[in-house]
């Protein structure tokens, strides 16, 4: 059999930080955009041998955990391995090795090496970093803040939702938002075979290569991920059901060849709300808003139970709600605020139930509508008096272009809103037991990747409320 390419074009990835383990994950794919849908990757049908080594150092002088997992067609050749035994809160080191059909004769490939952390053990008050990012259109520019969140190198990741585009090329595309071209399917992804090249486009980008190899991952979904505002099983447009489920399970099989995920699909499911708990510190409740998602429910019955019970049992000093769409109220002058269904203003019911459950040292960390924002969850959002129970901070886009919108009128009209941004960038925060603090990082532009990083703004949260840190005494907003 002729010798394949290098195999590990889409880089590597770690996730779900536990105290003892994490996730690994690689996929083999000498040709990454493989035009047959029967040899994703450019890789034949057979099962291939991989092995993976964990170590304490980057220089793999002290293995500590190795073994082998087979990489079979069914998952395109995708590699997920549950790694135990580690000692909590500890760095270690990763990579993946395989021999023939590749090149290099006689010799194993060796995968790039990924820096992954994990979690502190149950009763931990030592602080941690995490970095907060989502909406990563390829098409619209490059990727910078990813670059930039690399060289971080926080203990953990949280991605919350739009990690691909499912849009084909716009006969007409807007001046500025088509700076990348969709090689490998300029179509709209309708497939499994159009989704994983999808994802492999993505993947192969340098920038994001680094941000997963830097530290674990905790994803989460949003629409993009399938399509533009589908509801559980409906796709939004009015289109056939039964087609669009048939949709939906190939881009969640896409998604989870392409995540370090615990979970697995299961039929036409794949349950990603999950927990990752940092200690006595923070728990970190990993919502999916759009699966289970019904004209009267946000979650869904099962999640929201599961969510207000741990909300209800946890000892951490921060609960912190990780997930798409924006929580707070935001008034849009000119709008029915319960129009908006892609936002929990068109779910205030069970946002009302959340909040009266009180929970201790409520964060919500947000993504979607392309702009940084900072804002104060208010006990009544009808009375401008009422105290701020919690705070939430939304993160903008790494390229996604943000939808116009007159933000000294939104401002105006929302006081709990403390803060806005409207350029392209990431969150960085820092959570201790006394303090839970966020940068929001920006970068100047998405046309190069090498465009540089600043801090537009710094808040801390005192009270349930949000007091900026970068300008001592001045107003939060």
């Amino acid at each position: 059999m002729a010798k394949l390419g290098y195999p590990f074009t889409l880089g590597v990835a770690s996730g779900e930080p536990l105290p003892s383990g994490v996730i690994l994950w690689t996929r083999l794919a000498p040709e990454p955009l493989h035009s047959d849908p029967d040899r994703p990757g450019g890789m034949p049908e057979r099962p291939v041998e991989v092995q993976w080594q964990v170590a304490a150092d980057e220089a793999f002088t002290r293995i500590v955990r190795h073994g082998t997992k087979w990489a079979t067609a069914d998952d395109a050749h995708s590699v997920r391995v549950r790694v135990d035994g580690l000692h909590n809160a500890t760095d270690y080191y990763y990579r993946f090795l395989v021999t023939g059909p590749f090149a290099a004769a006689n010799s194993p490939v060796t995968s790039p090496v990924g820096r992954t952390r994990t979690a502190p053990g149950p009763m931990s008050t030592d602080p941690l970093t995490f970095g907060l990012v989502s909406c990563q259109r390829y098409e619209h520019g490059f990727y910078p803040a990813l670059r930039h969140l690399a060289a971080e190198r926080p203990d953990v990741v949280f991605h919350v939702g739009d990690y691909i585009y499912e849009y084909g090329k716009p006969a007409n595309p807007r001046p500025g938002r088509y700076m990348r071209p969709l090689t490998g399917g300029a179509a709209e992804c309708k497939t499994l075979h159009a989704y994983r090249n999808r994802y492999a486009l993505y993947r192969m980008d340098p920038d994001l290569q680094a941000a997963h190899a830097a530290a674990p991952w905790v994803p989460t979904w949003d629409d993009h991920e399938v399509r533009d505002n589908y509801r559980g099983g409906l796709p939004g447009d009015g289109s056939d059901p039964a087609a669009f489920m048939r949709r939906r399970t190939d881009a969640y099989q896409a998604y989870f060849e392409h995540m370090p995920l615990r979970a697995a699909p299961a039929e036409e499911a794949l349950q990603i709300y999950r927990r990752c708990s940092y200690g006595e510190v923070a728990d970190f409740m990993v919502l999916d808003v759009r699966q289970y998602r019904s004209d009267t429910s946000m979650l869904g019955a099962a999640q929201e139970e599961w969510l207000l019970s741990r909300l209800r049992g946890t000892m951490a000093r921060w609960s912190v709600l990780v997930q798409p769409l924006f929580f707070a109220k935001r008034v849009i002058p000119g709008r029915d605020p319960g129009a908006r269904s892609d936002a929990w203003d068109g779910y205030p019911a069970f946002r009302d139930r959340l909040i009266a459950a009180r929970p201790r040292g409520l964060v919500v960390l947000s993504g979607d509508v392309h702009d940084h924002w900072a804002a104060e969850i208010k006990a009544d959002f009808a009375d401008p008096a009422s105290p701020a129970v919690g705070v939430e901070f939304v993160g903008t886009s790494v390229t996604s272009k943000p939808p116009e919108t007159d933000v000294p009128a939104v401002l105006a009209a929302n006081p709990h809103l403390k803060f806005h941004d409207g350029r392209r960038g990431y969150v960085m925060g820092k959570v201790s037991m006394d303090s839970f603090e966020v940068s929001h990082r920006v970068v100047e532009s998405t046309d190069s990747r090498e465009s540089p990083v600043s801090t537009a703004a710094t808040f801390g949260v005192e009270d349930g409320r949000l007091v900026r840190k970068d300008k001592p005494g001045t107003p939060a907003v």
